[in-house]
């Protein structure tokens, strides 16, 4: 089928080519996005269409051109995509059709780095993404999953007056879990999260889809808000991914 069959389809068929590029944003909606590009897309020729293929948080932008000339069509697809990708580089995350886990796990690998986590709402699911790719363990250690107050405590040394005080989904426990972390596991970086997922658990102050996300290294960390409104299972998915976009942010500001 593969060596036999299928290369002779464009032949007895005259099918021409097919080629695709693909890019991945973070950080702008998919409507703002079109906005940024609408010039470019109105500009595209026929035969090259821009799809839009948004999931959790990011925005995969892909390139598709059909030709009968195999390197002319190649050559005019990577001209126009080195122009997409000016237009987009405020909010590019890679250039390769690959998920956000694989982008920092590679920047990381590239640097000589190591990462850990302390998960709280998503439950070790960041860790589950960042080891589900082959020679994660160059750069990922481990996680502490403090889903309960206690372990937080215990574990993660966060004060019980933090937690009576500010609470579990708050910018100085996530500080205090990642801080805690970096320790334990002696990694160059750390996340930490902590949210309310929902469909139960939220109050007037702090809703369903609030998080906190806090990313660190031994001489300075950063934490951040969220709101998300979507169902459990994806309200941890969009946590983790702007983890580990938060991260990889991190990384390329500061080495």
């Amino acid at each position: 089928m593969t060596h036999q069959f299928l290369p002779l389809l464009p032949e007895l068929f005259k099918t021409g080519f097919i080629e695709h590029k693909t890019l991945l944003v973070a950080g702008i909606g998919e409507a703002y996005l079109a906005e940024l590009i609408k010039d470019f897309e109105e500009a595209l020729p026929e035969h090259i269409k821009l799809a839009y293929l948004p999931n959790f948080g990011m925005v995969r932008l892909r390139l598709t051109g059909f030709g009968s000339d195999k390197t002319v069509l190649q050559e005019e697809v990577n001209g126009l995509f080195q122009s997409l990708k000016e237009k987009v580089k405020e909010f590019l995350v890679t250039d390769e059709d690959i998920p956000m886990e694989l982008v920092l796990g590679r920047l990381l690998k590239q640097k000589g780095k190591t990462m850990s986590t302390a998960e709280s709402c998503t439950g070790g699911y960041i860790a589950h993404l960042i080891t589900s790719h082959p020679g994660s363990s160059a750069y990922f250690t481990g996680s502490v999953v403090s889903y309960d107050n206690a372990i937080k405590q215990r574990i993660l040394n966060v004060s019980t007056k933090t937690l009576q005080t500010a609470g579990a989904v708050s910018e100085a426990t996530v500080q205090q879990m990642a801080r805690s972390v970096l320790e334990i596991m002696q990694t160059d970086y750390a996340i930490a999260v902590s949210g309310v997922m929902g469909p139960d658990g939220g109050t007037p102050e702090k809703p369903v889809g609030m998080v906190w996300i806090a990313v660190a290294s031994k001489e300075k960390g950063v934490a951040k808000q969220f709101n998300f409104r979507f169902d459990r299972r994806r309200n941890i998915e969009l946590t983790s991914t702007y983890a580990l976009n938060l991260l990889r942010i991190f990384v390329l500001d500061n080495g």
